[in-house]
């Protein structure tokens, strides 16, 4: 059996002698060597056969975001970042997913808490996803457009009402921030409908991935908070460790944000989200199932569509996804209306939202 061969980045002896450990338990993985700082990984990464990088967001001499911008230009290799709970940590992360990184792990603030056994077996199986993305060069060589017009900024007037008879609902995760880019920076400005997004993801990262979301879109991106109306031309996250939920009032719907148990094995979980909107009466809502590990989503959509006619839902198609697990699953099961690959899906809403 070919083990997956890891290349552990990080400044700190003792994290990487942590995450050696922790690797070395399962017989399908291979620590092949370490490095102290990004010099020293690209020349490790350039003489040796290696599947997945574990790399520090924040190191000397060559720090963790340019080490990944090096590594996906002469060596396209799957990398996991490892970061910290802090807003720097946060943005730094989500620049690194934008430009290659398949995934991160939060350090926890208590170090010695990595060897908690939920960290351990969250280190391992990201790192064992890591290793079935294939990873290209020309994929990082793109721009990422930035909108400087002024946007309606909800968070002023939380308590603002739109008559809502649409909702656009997205579920992703592994691979998801990179896919919500494309999507939500081709969305028309005039959607007429309120997005709302789960995005499998920890606390504190969710705020940083909807303010650089709303760098790049024409439609106004915040993360979700509780109590708040949904209103038209605006995207809303669930924020990380709150499943988002909706309330029905008149014309008017309510965002309940729950810190219940995790539902389908995540939290904010999609399968949560479409079952609250089996209880929405509404119009039109389009889903749309995105790359991401598992199937979290198939049994709220099976419930939704079973339960209301006006559900159009869209899978993301294998050829684009980073992972294809959470399409598959839906697809599999004859939910998905529409398969597309990741560039068409938000010019298949426009269409759909008669936005050409």
């Amino acid at each position: 059996m070919n083990k997956i061969k890891v290349l552990i980045v990080d400044d700190s002896a003792f994290i990487r002698k942590l995450l050696k450990d922790i690797l070395s338990t399962d017989k399908e993985i291979e620590v092949v060597d370490f490095a102290r700082n990004g010099k020293e990984a690209i020349e490790k990464l350039m003489k040796n056969e290696i599947d997945v990088v574990t790399l520090d967001v924040e190191m000397p001499v060559i720090d963790g975001i340019d080490t990944l911008k090096q590594i996906m230009l002469k060596k396209p290799t799957s990398v996991v970042m490892l970061s910290s709970l802090t807003k720097n940590g946060a943005d730094l992360t989500i620049k690194a997913l934008e430009l290659g990184a398949v995934d991160f792990i939060t350090k926890p603030s208590n170090i010695f808490k990595i060897n908690n056994e939920d960290i351990k077996n969250l280190v391992i199986d990201k790192v064992k996803i890591a290793s079935k993305v294939k990873q290209y060069n020309k994929n990082y060589n793109y721009k990422i457009k930035t909108i400087d017009n002024v946007k309606y900024d909800s968070n002023k007037n939380l308590n603002k009402r739109d008559n809502i008879d649409n909702i656009i609902a997205i579920a992703t995760s592994t691979g998801g921030p990179r896919a919500l880019q494309t999507v939500i920076s081709t969305l028309a400005s005039e959607i007429n409908s309120p997005v709302v997004i789960v995005q499998h993801m920890p606390a504190g990262f969710t705020k940083s991935l909807a303010n650089r979301l709303n760098n790049m879109s024409s439609l106004y991106v915040k993360e979700a908070e509780e109590g708040e109306f949904l209103r038209n031309n605006t995207v809303y996250i669930a924020p990380g460790n709150r499943h988002m939920q909706f309330k029905k009032e008149r014309n008017n719907i309510r965002i309940i944000l729950d810190d219940g148990e995790k539902v389908s094995g995540h939290k904010p979980s999609a399968d949560a989200m479409f079952y609250s909107l089996c209880e929405i009466d509404i119009k039109k809502i389009i889903t749309v199932v995105m790359t991401g590990m598992g199937s979290d989503g198939s049994k709220g959509l099976k419930k939704l569509k079973e339960s209301k006619n006006n559900i159009i839902s869209i899978a993301e198609d294998e050829s684009t996804c980073v992972v294809f697990g959470m399409p598959k699953s839906i697809i599999n099961l004859g939910l998905a209306d529409k398969v597309i690959p990741i560039n068409d899906i938000g010019k298949e809403i426009n269409k759909l939202m008669g936005r050409f």
